[in-house]
């Protein structure tokens, strides 16, 4: 179609920033403007304009945000800015006066309209250059399925609600039937996320939709039956540990979804837990996740900690690995504490010394490095199935059900035979280091 590739189409660049959520934002622009006849370009040099979508969550990440906001008017000039920093606009304009656009996260037809005042379509939408899954960032075989936006917990380090505002869920008839169309479209993965996922439908309360004769509620569980009924991988992210997280553990246990659970836990520590404004019950946590784990043995558990909180002692940071190896964490992201501009911890007493944060951080992540190493090890032997990701010269590049794409490890299976990505194929594990397995095809 030489329409599609002439010269004079107009063409956008974008730069995203920050979490798998932002990265969703990302892929409704781009399906917009393709669904409006702009070209997408790979370099600033090509761009008649460029989206920068932000992260603003740390300062460290408004830095970032503002200096790639930099970079691309140095290299293109014609910038619009989306995302969590555009909720700034006064520091936006202020480091950078020549910005042509600001809005705020989520706010998909205002990047529009911004474009179209800078770079005018050449005719009108036609909706056939886009694909009925729309367009991705990801690899073909999987794809990130946001359920939410927003979020009602107010945790003292953390300003997101600010930034996208409180809880507002879709409806479950629109994600069941965004997720029908990923599979349609080849997607064999289908990575569950949201601010607070096992919140899902609370703002709806949750209300009943009918999908394909079927109705269901609104609600986490209905949600994870009906992805289930799929025949995907569906694995869970971002899950707060209520109570009711507990009445999915069985469809793990049917292989309905992943035997996988994100779960943010930040600490185990009930002081630092109250500080940080989360539910902080250290004992009925680890109980709950040994009781997990009886009902699904092969479950895996991803979490995120903060060391280096104000007002944590010595004995909180002791009592925080002590639990991590009781509970048989199986990945774990450790961040040292930072403030946030805006954030409620700001005001707390007991600040840490950067150089105590610095020990803690490096302690937790060589206990969590012993931990993976040990469980990775009890994994020799044993038969189990991996999603191909791709190749390289000695390997085929693959994940097994406890592997996230980009952030867990990878399963290297030594073999000479071909296959497609997103193949999921049978082997066997023969070893394994402190992140990765290594295995043969039966």
């Amino acid at each position: 179609m030489r329409s599609l590739e002439s010269e004079k189409q107009p063409k956008i660049g974008l730069v995203s920033l920050g979490c798998p959520k932002a990265t969703s934002d990302s892929e409704r622009i781009i399906t917009k403007l393709r669904a409006e006849g702009y070209l997408l370009s790979g370099d600033y040099k090509n761009a008649d304009a460029v989206i920068v979508n932000t992260c603003g969550f740390l300062d460290s990440a408004r830095a970032e945000s503002l200096d790639a906001i930099g970079e691309a008017i140095k290299e293109n000039g014609k910038v619009i800015v989306t995302g969590c920093l555009g909720k700034d606009a006064d520091l936006i304009k202020k480091t950078h006066p020549k910005v042509l656009g600001i809005t705020g996260p989520q706010a998909y037809e205002e990047v529009m309209a911004a474009i179209r005042a800078v770079v005018p379509p050449l005719h009108e939408p036609f909706e056939h250059l886009v694909p009925e899954s729309g367009l991705r960032l990801t690899p073909r075989h999987y794809a990130y399925l946001k359920i939410s936006e927003g979020c009602n917990n107010r945790c003292s380090f953390c300003i997101i609600p600010s930034l996208r505002g409180d809880l507002v869920s879709r409806p479950i008839n629109e994600v069941l039937a965004e997720a029908t169309r990923l599979k349609n479209a080849g997607v064999k993965e289908l990575l569950v996320i949201s601010q607070d996922t096992s919140a899902y439908g609370m703002d709806l309360k949750y209300k009943e939709f009918t999908f394909r004769d079927v109705t269901r509620k609104t609600k986490f569980y209905d949600l994870c039956d009906g992805l289930g009924d799929l025949d995907m991988w569906i694995r869970l992210h971002y899950v707060y540990p209520y109570p009711h997280v507990d009445d999915v553990l069985p469809m793990m246990q049917a292989g309905k979804i992943l035997p996988y659970l994100d779960i943010p836990f930040q600490h185990f520590s009930p002081q630092v837990l109250k500080n940080m404004r989360r539910p902080g019950n250290v004992d009925k946590t680890l109980e709950r996740i040994l009781g997990w784990r009886n009902i699904v043995p092969d479950l895996t558990i991803r979490s995120t900690f903060i060391v280096g909180f104000p007002g944590e002692t010595d004995a909180d940071f002791e009592l925080l690995l002590d639990t991590l190896e009781n509970a048989k964490i199986d990945r774990a992201g450790c961040f040292i504490y930072e403030p946030v501009t805006g954030a409620k911890s700001n005001d707390l007493d007991g600040h840490i010394p950067p150089e105590l944060q610095a020990e803690r951080h490096a302690r937790f992540m060589l206990k969590q490095q012993e931990i993976s190493e040990k469980l990775l090890a009890e994994k020799i032997g044993k038969t189990i199935d991996v999603i191909v990701d791709g190749a390289d010269d000695e390997y085929v590049l693959a994940r097994s059900k406890g592997d996230a794409p980009e952030i867990d490890g990878t399963v290297f299976v030594d073999t000479e035979n071909k296959y497609e990505i997103g193949d999921i194929i049978k082997v066997k594990i023969y070893d394994a280091d402190a992140y990765d397995l290594y295995a043969e095809i039966l």
